[in-house]
């Protein structure tokens, strides 16, 4: 998997008092002792501890040369994952999320913009295709927010190139120039709020399965092969594959935190269809990822691995995960003509 997108840190401030946090409002709280990491990052961690050393990883980003930098690129190292395409920009700061957390768990963030993750653009992407021609026909190509979407055209432009699967997601306020892109997208991974986007919907007067059907209905006409997951939370995820939409239970689990769960989720989702396994089913490797990262309070959740997520499972009174071995080291779904 080659992939670009956010690496950054983040802290978690909890807020007193439920109601919204006003324009001038000057309110109370705590930080909480958790650990927030970025899209890339989370991803790219999941998919190479669940699919093992054989299966290569390679993350494509830009950090600061400060000390959030320089602690990223020490998890990301301790954690296998190559480094070469991994930028250490001098006088940058590093990506950083202030999210605010209410009493009954809802929240939002704040994220930089003007970070090292901004300065990541088509040329950087451009230095790993040789990466791309060593794993042509058989690599995923994947493109997620938090670096511009020059970066990740290029990334879904050389995955097109070399007979990739190509993966991607957008953030809701990106929708209208991510249209262009959609044509180089096989599969497209989006929240209920990103859906909405999508469907055009100002307000959430629709029920979460209209909204993601409606959702599905306009990608469909504008891509009629495109694969779609789709994660709402405790609603559970709908996927749609060849005109199908199909609902997949989340998980029942006590939750630490959600944060990183859809990050989580399109990291069970890849793996498994690594391992072969068709896109509803991989949806529900992903809906067993997603709920077990939750009952950390880290958005990459430490003690996730290939043994855990199985013991998991079986306690979910799941028959396994359709996934053995140690891991291929290439991806078998080929992408669609």
């Amino acid at each position: 998997m080659i992939g670009t997108g956010g690496i950054g840190s983040g802290a978690f401030f909890a807020l007193e008092g439920d109601h919204t946090l006003g324009r001038e409002e000057s309110r109370g709280g705590r930080f909480l002792d958790r650990r927030d990491y970025c899209k890339l990052h989370i991803i790219s961690h999941y998919v190479h501890t669940l699919l093992g050393p054989d299966f290569t990883v390679l993350p494509i980003g830009a950090v600061g040369e400060d000390d959030a930098g320089k602690t990223l690129l020490a998890e990301m190292r301790e954690a296998g994952l190559p480094l070469d395409y991994v930028r250490v920009l001098p006088g940058e700061q590093t990506l950083y999320s202030f999210c605010v957390v209410y009493p009954d768990g809802s929240g939002g963030n704040m994220t930089t913009t003007d970070s090292a993750c901004a300065r990541v653009d088509a040329a950087a992407v451009r230095a790993v295709e040789p990466a791309f021609a060593r794993f042509a026909d058989r690599g995923i190509a994947l493109a997620v927010p938090e670096v511009p979407l020059a970066a990740r055209a290029e990334v879904l432009r050389l995955g097109t190139a070399y007979g990739f699967l190509r993966v991607a997601s957008f953030a809701s306020a990106e929708v209208e120039e991510a249209w262009t892109l959609l044509p180089a997208v096989d599969l497209l991974a989006v929240n209920l709020d990103e859906a909405a986007a999508i469907a055009g919907l100002q307000d959430f007067d629709l029920s979460v399965p209209e909204i993601a059907a409606l959702a599905c209905d306009v990608l469909r006409q504008r891509q009629p092969a495109l694969r779609v997951s789709i994660t709402a939370g405790r609603a559970g995820s709908w996927c749609c594959d060849g005109g199908t939409l199909t609902h997949v239970p989340a998980v029942p689990v006590d939750a630490v935190s959600t944060a990183g769960a859809g990050d989580a989720h399109l990291s069970g989702v890849l793996v498994g269809l690594v391992h072969g396994l068709p896109l509803v089913d991989a949806m529900r490797l992903g809906a067993l990822t997603g709920a077990l990262a939750v009952t950390s309070p880290h958005t990459i959740h430490p003690d996730i691995t290939r043994a855990t997520l199985a013991r998991f499972a079986a306690e979910q009174g799941g028959e396994g995960l359709g996934i053995r071995g140690s891991g291929p080291s290439r991806c078998t779904l080929p992408r669609p003509s």
